[in-house]
């Protein structure tokens, strides 16, 4: 499966290297086979929203990708790099955690729960990974955690801590913090399912500003009209397998497999 050409939201296609690329991934924990050889495609610039019932393999597939979860078999890339492997004579061998650490530093993660620190500020939450993780200067990474937390909307709720902040405004924090890392791919774990109806809005502007700009996502969600409207490739899970996946105006409005269209007449 390849994503649609041209990009939904504007980005320019591209030859270059697929920034994720899974082919037959499989996942097993114990007995119960989650995924059953997944064979997915994204190109550098668009946004892959994963959709399915609960259960499904959307959050275990995302967490594959930055080796959250190790694969039973099949082969994932991130930019033509098995993350958390090293590849020697066809064979692969499992990196060590710091080196794994390494690996997932071009790769920003928002969960469900937005796993802020605490004790820290809204703008030391975003600070923290570039000034200990990557050893960035302290006042460079000040100045771009300021400009990032405008961008999410929340400069003024810099010096807050996540205990004065919404459930909305943490999302946006964490966010801000995933970026300041400066990834070359972002995966979303519905990243809104956590929230209040009224405060989902300003998360999903934010997402859309991020596919305006040419962002690579993959989002694990059930806003369905986020899906229609910003993704490039709409892919429908069930049961750890692909059933149907494309341009999301073919699989949303006119789903070719059975199963797609009784998740859709259930959720739309």
């Amino acid at each position: 499966m390849t994503t649609a050409s041209p990009t939904a939201h504007g980005a320019t296609p591209t030859t270059a290297e697929p920034v994720v690329r899974a082919e037959g991934v499989r996942k097993s924990f114990g007995r119960l086979e989650v995924l059953k050889g997944i064979d997915l495609t994204v190109e550098p610039g668009q946004v892959c929203c994963l959709l399915g019932p609960s259960g499904s393999g959307k959050s275990t597939f995302l967490r594959c990708i930055n080796h959250l979860e190790k694969i039973d078999g099949g082969r994932l890339t991130v930019a033509g790099v098995p993350v958390g492997y090293r590849e020697r004579g066809g064979r692969l061998y499992e990196l060590r955690e710091r080196e794994v650490a390494e690996h997932r530093r071009s790769i920003g993660m928002v969960f469900q729960r937005f796993n802020l620190f605490p004790h820290l500020t809204a703008l030391e939450n975003v600070t923290e990974a570039p000034v200990r993780v990557a050893r960035r200067q302290r006042a460079q990474v000040r100045e771009e955690a300021m400009e990032l937390l405008d961008r999410v909307g929340l400069a003024d709720r810099a010096q807050h801590h996540p205990a004065q902040l919404s459930g909305g405004q943490q999302q946006r924090v964490a966010i801000a913090r995933a970026l300041a890392m400066k990834p070359r791919l972002m995966l979303f774990d519905e990243p809104t399912s956590a929230l209040d109806p009224e405060l989902v809005g300003d998360v999903l502007d934010v997402m859309r500003s991020l596919a305006e700009d040419g962002m690579t996502m993959v989002v694990v969600t059930h806003e369905i009209g986020f899906a229609r409207e910003v993704a490039d490739t709409a892919v429908f899970m069930d049961d750890g397998v692909v059933v149907e996946a494309g341009d999301p105006r073919d699989v949303l409005t006119r789903p070719q497999q059975e199963r797609t269209r009784a998740f859709l007449s259930k959720v739309l």
